[in-house]
């Protein structure tokens, strides 16, 4: 009922103004399993020069935090606004329609507010999820294949006899629009020709699946760089006093054909392969958002158009040990954020905390459209847009199943508990003297107030429940 109230509320509103052709529009461009180590955000090991590019142009948020690090989770809480709890956002199919039946979905605002909305790829985990807030919405699988896309015929077979999991990364010498990704980035630059004529603001979300498992891309992309020069990270062991709960191991990598079941990835090649298909799986997402780019540029649409470009949650690398999301660690955490809006000066970067709870109502702000402020436990980051150089937030929080994660200029504070009150493990790291995490200091006696003043902050900041 609530949520039938609010979207009432809005469309009444986009009523009485009526359509107002000079509001900005939004093109939202999510990416899966993004880590935040490109050119622009001080690394050279990746090549992007399209993401870097709008990153000259807009704004780099260096210290951006998802609120969940799988995906299902962490797209709905993007979309929602709302933070996990104890029974809230904790799945990789988590959905905003079942978990939070009564938000507001952010499409859905726009949409009250005269805006054509549309979704292709991989916008929210499941394709149909809150669907009545799109006009139009197309998931990200667009040809015969099964969903995790391999080309070459002996993985399409290995696909099949190891019950959808084939290998954990494809080479395939063949066209950018040959797999599904490429296909979605097609699809939005004639819809954006097409929006070009019509003249009415849009809201065009575009998910593409890349880099996510298993990582699939042209062979050009590979060969973009030196297998030779690849080297694991140097943090690829647990960290000192690491509790058993920040080292259980993920499925997800080891569900694929030719990965070790049980125990440390030991084989240095193999290791350092799937780091070169990741990287190469990154320069095949950046060169299809250039495209995207690139076509908004050549009709015009840039000048009114918000861009905003972000990683749903990071990825381990081998880091500590570690390959893929589901963890409390800084780098599971982190993934990239920019954008770029019109009135906006470009190519500043900002060390501002900001969480991925801040977008809704970023968006809402920057197009002057009411939204449901009761709902969302983010706050608007506009201000940074303005000054990338004044403070924020003193703190962001993600979750991880039972694992609370509060993270603050200085300090990660990660602590376990079970049924939410009796804590059985933590973890802190002071991230100037270590950023790479290789030393707990959770159970340093010096460090117990510390602890206690993290834990308050943490305790009043838990993601609230909103139902009826």
């Amino acid at each position: 009922m609530k949520k039938m109230v609010i979207t009432l509320m809005m469309f009444v509103a986009g009523l009485c103004f009526g359509a107002d052709e000079s509001k900005p529009n939004v093109l939202f461009l999510m990416m899966d399993d993004l880590r935040p180590e490109l050119n622009c955000f001080g690394e050279s090991h990746i090549i992007s020069p399209h993401i870097d590019k709008l990153a000259a142009e807009g704004v780099t948020f260096t210290r951006a935090y998802c609120n969940v690090p799988v995906c299902g989770a962490s797209r709905a809480s993007i979309m929602t606004g709302l933070r996990p709890t104890l029974t809230r956002f904790n799945r990789y199919d988590s959905g905003a329609d079942t978990e939070a039946p009564d938000a507001v979905v952010l499409p859905q605002v726009f949409k009250d507010n005269g805006y054509t909305t549309i979704s292709y790829g991989k916008v929210f985990h499941t394709w149909n999820d809150s669907e009545d807030s799109w006009d139009v919405r197309k998931g990200a699988k667009t040809n015969e294949t099964r969903w995790r896309n391999y080309l070459k015929p002996e993985n399409i077979q290995l696909d099949v006899e190891n019950k959808g999991h084939g290998p954990a990364y494809e080479c395939a010498d063949v066209p950018d629009n040959a797999y599904d990704d490429g296909s979605v980035a097609e699809r939005t630059v004639n819809t954006l020709k097409r929006l070009k004529k019509e003249g009415k603001p849009f809201f065009l979300a575009v998910g593409f699946t890349s880099p996510h498992l298993p990582f699939n891309a042209p062979k050009k992309y590979w060969d973009l760089y030196d297998y030779e020069s690849i080297r694991r990270p140097g943090n690829n062991h647990a960290p000192e006093n690491a509790p058993l709960e920040a080292m259980r191991r993920s499925n997800e990598m080891r569900a694929y054909h030719g990965i070790p079941k049980e125990g440390w990835l030991e084989d240095d090649e193999l290791a350092r392969t799937l780091i070169h298909a990741y990287y190469a799986t990154v320069s095949y997402s950046d060169a299809l958002v250039g495209k995207v780019l690139d076509t908004l540029k050549e009709l015009e649409l840039d000048k009114n158009t918000i861009v905003v470009l972000l990683g749903d949650h990071g990825f381990s690398l081998d880091d500590h040990g570690k390959w893929g999301k589901h963890s409390n660690f800084e780098v599971v955490l982190s993934s990239p954020l920019i954008v770029k809006a019109p009135g906006i000066a470009g190519g500043a970067a900002t060390e501002a905390l900001v969480e991925f709870v801040d977008v809704y109502p970023t968006l809402t702000e920057l197009c002057s459209i009411e939204n449901p402020a009761d709902q969302l436990e983010g706050k608007s980051f506009v201000p940074v847009l303005e000054n990338p150089d004044q403070p924020f937030k003193d703190f962001v929080i993600s979750k991880w199943q039972h694992g609370m994660t509060m993270l603050t200029e200085r300090y990660s504070y990660t602590e376990w508990s079970e049924k939410g009150n009796t804590v059985v493990a933590q973890m802190l790291y002071d991230l100037q003297e270590d950023p790479n995490e290789f030393v707990n200091i959770a159970g340093n006696p010096e460090n117990a107030p510390l602890i206690e003043t993290l834990q308050k902050t943490l305790y009043a900041n838990w993601g609230k429940d909103f139902s009826n």
